[in-house]
């Protein structure tokens, strides 16, 4: 909410009196001390016996799965750090069978997973030609069923498919800014009571290399400290000053925000440029 005077900002004060007078809080489940504990514990265990490890294997008394960069290639740039090989080949090696399960089904609500087994410890797997039936998905990004190939989804897209096609083929700035774009624009501005949006298509690099096109030097990034990787990184890339706020805490951003129009930038105290506020629709 942007105030142009005084009276405006008590006025909107007194209307959201609750707002202001009520503590944020936001809980989560405590992890128990005993489990924590006992997790390092096995943590350290795992690290010590995986130095143990790769001390038989410097020695060839054990032998090695992992790959290893040819003799000619010992001055190139590693592409991993040291601790990342190590805790891959120690550690993530002997519950690997625990992740990367090849599914056969649609990744709904339930799915059928190929089952698998290994000989050496993880380092390889063969299907055994099983598969594991109706296995509650619970590593999936379809929060709602968008991919399932049944209901209302599966027809809307079916629908849509005959209509427009399977993709543009183009970017939007050239040929392929369609009606679709243009109604879920306005319908998101009218939901944030906004004067206008902008949609992309969901992704790391969508994030990550668009907002430092929004944002730039003399701007401010107010980013909530639950976002993803991916707008750190664009928020990083951008050059702009990163504040950051409080998760879904909006007395925490008011309070920047308000901090940020009245001082403007360090040292010159000149207005923003911009102010580019950070926030996801789902936090995961």
């Amino acid at each position: 909410y942007v105030c142009h005077s005084e009276d405006e900002w008590n006025d909107h004060v007194v209307r959201n009196a609750s707002l202001y007078n009520k503590a944020f809080v936001e809980q989560f489940e405590e992890t128990p001390l005993l489990v924590a504990v006992l997790t390092y514990v096995g943590y350290g265990i795992l690290t010590i016996f995986g130095y143990l490890r790769d001390f038989l294997r410097h020695w060839g008394m054990e032998k090695c799965h992992v790959a290893r960069e040819r003799e000619e290639q010992k001055d190139f740039v590693p592409l991993y750090q040291d601790f990342e090989n190590f805790y891959t080949r120690n550690l993530y090696m002997r519950i690997r069978d625990n992740w990367n399960r090849p599914i056969c089904s649609v990744p709904g609500a339930k799915m059928d997973l190929l089952e698998r087994a290994s000989k050496d410890y993880n380092w390889t797997f063969q299907h055994t030609g099983k598969v594991v039936k109706d296995v509650i998905n619970m590593g999936s990004y379809n929060y709602l069923g968008f991919a399932e190939n049944t209901g209302r989804c599966a027809d809307a897209a079916t629908e849509s498919t005959h209509e427009y096609g399977v993709g543009v083929g183009s970017t939007r700035y050239e040929m392929g800014n369609l009606d679709l774009h243009e109604d879920l624009e306005q319908l998101v501005a009218r939901f944030l009571g906004v004067e206008s949006s902008m949609a992309f298509g969901m992704g790391f690099a969508t994030n990550s290399m668009n907002i430092p096109a929004l944002a730039g030097k003399g701007c401010l990034i107010l980013s909530d400290e639950l976002n993803h990787a991916s707008l750190v990184l664009g928020a990083r890339l951008s050059g702009s000053i990163i504040r950051v706020f409080k998760h879904n805490n909006m007395v925490s951003l008011e309070k920047l925000l308000r901090d940020a129009i009245v001082h403007g930038q360090p040292r010159t105290r000149r207005p923003w440029k911009k102010i580019l506020i950070l926030v996801e629709g789902i936090y995961r």
